[in-house]
């Protein structure tokens, strides 16, 4: 069983991570999904599939999104200034969310989930465009945005670069900037959300073994041995084929499995 699932986890691993370098998305929106139609086959309980997903897409991010981060860093696109005050409140709201998320139903879960990436998907649909209109906000403001944004994106399991980028570039910082500054807060997301999610488990007798709080290690393990290999084959395929049609499919198609998932 270990063996298996951590070779169909590789394999979805290879996908995600390919998906995320060649349309510039986070690997929550593929992993999430996948594993809530996988785990069910393992024997997994109703009540924790929807957790345990996205637990274990938290914690795949941690490992993506670092070396991401530090690639960042080394090129000057993340400005400190605002990253900071950005990454207390996100980890404040992704711990947050990772005990509400465990007083909540499996099938609310899957509704807040689903609703969430048909927002997101139609943004991406429909290639809405943020001008850039306004300088900074406030310190009270950018906090709020990092609290919304660690809560959102712990409920979810992803890195939460889908709210932060374009939030980011209709503040005025640039896009450089926007996407290196959401790269360092995704890791923030990620390694806060996955701990409340881990420290939440550990008391949930129905986990089946593997299991670290809600977090199912060979599925962790599967994803994360081969996402980080093919997200530069995905930057790379992203010069030569049509993304930005690509990216209007594949947000038809997360519509479909958001809908699919409520049904």
């Amino acid at each position: 069983m270990f063996i298996s699932v951590l070779l169909v986890c590789a394999a979805l691993g290879c996908l995600a991570g390919f998906l995320a370098g060649l349309l510039g998305i986070g690997g929550g929106l593929v992993i999430v999904p996948a594993l809530v139609y996988l785990l069910p086959s393992l024997g997994f309980s109703p009540e924790v599939v929807m957790p345990v997903a996205i637990a274990t897409s938290l914690a795949s991010i941690v490992f993506t999104s670092a070396s991401g981060t530090f690639a960042h860093h080394k090129n000057n696109n993340i400005p400190w200034a605002i990253a900071k005050q950005l990454m207390i409140m996100i980890a404040i709201g992704a711990l947050f969310g990772a005990y509400i998320a465990d007083s909540l139903s499996s099938e609310l879960l899957t509704y807040i989930f689903a609703v969430a990436v048909t927002i997101l998907a139609s943004y991406m649909l429909f290639s809405v465009r943020i001008e850039k209109s306004k300088p900074l906000p406030n310190h009270w403001v950018i906090k709020a945005i990092g609290l919304g944004t660690g809560y959102i994106s712990s409920l979810m399991g992803i890195a939460g670069g889908a709210i932060l980028v374009p939030v980011l570039t209709y503040y005025s910082l640039s896009l450089r900037e926007a996407i290196g500054t959401a790269t360092v807060c995704g890791f923030v997301v990620a390694l806060f959300g996955a701990t409340g999610f881990i420290i939440t488990g550990l008391d949930q007798a129905s986990l089946p073994s593997w299991s670290l709080g809600y977090i199912y290690l060979p599925a962790l393990f599967g994803i994360i041995s081969t996402s980080s290999l093919l997200a530069p084959f995905g930057v790379k395929m992203a010069e030569k084929l049509p993304v930005r049609y690509l990216k209007r499919i594949f947000s038809g198609f997360l519509i479909l499995v958001a809908i699919k998932m409520v049904l």
